[in-house]
């Protein structure tokens, strides 16, 4: 042992991998910049289902159907209640999804509607017959304004109730991350309740009703 080095310190090799770490800046994924807190977006790259993180510039690049070959797709920024749709217990009960939350989204490559819920091993997708997901959710106004592959319908059943709300498909995941973190025991934890709670505050927060939305945004602007 070197006659300066205390019992247990790290030998000095090692020393760079015990010090404190400064936060690495988010940057962007296709060209590099550092992306700041509000100007920071989402990719999704549609072959391998991958959220990209993007800078604003590189955003909106990809911000129409069919740009770059449609490799990439821009996460939209919108959200959207249909506060006029009621759904019963049966029309939930035919989705046959083991948790009170869910998200569908439509897969453009395979044509249909995939369906993911949270669970304590990540996003686990149900094996439901599409055919019977698109008769449950094509009855409300949300299904037909989805764009595929970026979007998604996201429900919560909770006290008899199923709210739906179309929202950005990143946001589906951050979802998924936090109850992945979070979750206890068999039901999910006080924990994971009160941040199920908080997230969806958040998106009632921010959800315009179905046929309050501006039917276009200015070019450049993102659609809210």
């Amino acid at each position: 042992m070197s006659p300066d080095r205390r019992p247990g310190a790290p030998a000095p090799g090692l020393r760079r991998f015990t010090r404190p770490r400064t936060p690495r800046p988010e940057t962007c994924e296709l060209c590099g910049t550092a992306v700041a807190g509000d100007g920071h977006r989402h990719l999704v790259e549609t072959d391998r289902r991958a959220l990209v993180c993007a800078c604003t510039p590189c955003a909106l690049l990809f911000d129409r159907p069919g740009a770059g070959a449609g490799r990439f797709r821009t996460v939209p920024v919108r959200y959207l209640s249909d506060p006029g749709h009621r759904w019963d217990d049966e029309a939930w009960d035919l989705l046959q999804i083991p948790v009170g939350v869910a998200f569908f989204f439509r897969n453009a490559a395979l044509d249909r509607l995939v369906a993911l819920y949270p669970s304590p091993a990540g996003a686990t997708e149900s094996e439901l017959d599409p055919a019977t997901w698109q008769r449950v959710l094509g009855a409300g106004p949300l299904a037909g304004l989805l764009e595929p592959d970026v979007e998604a319908l996201l429900l919560r059943r909770e006290h008899g109730r199923t709210a739906c709300y179309l929202v950005p498909i990143d946001i589906c995941y951050e979802l998924v991350g936090r109850m992945r973190l979070l979750w206890q025991g068999f039901d999910g934890g006080a924990e994971a309740r009160a941040a199920l709670d908080a997230f969806f505050a958040e998106v009632e927060r921010r959800a315009v009703p179905a046929d309050r939305q501006p039917a276009t945004a200015p070019a450049g602007e993102p659609r809210t």
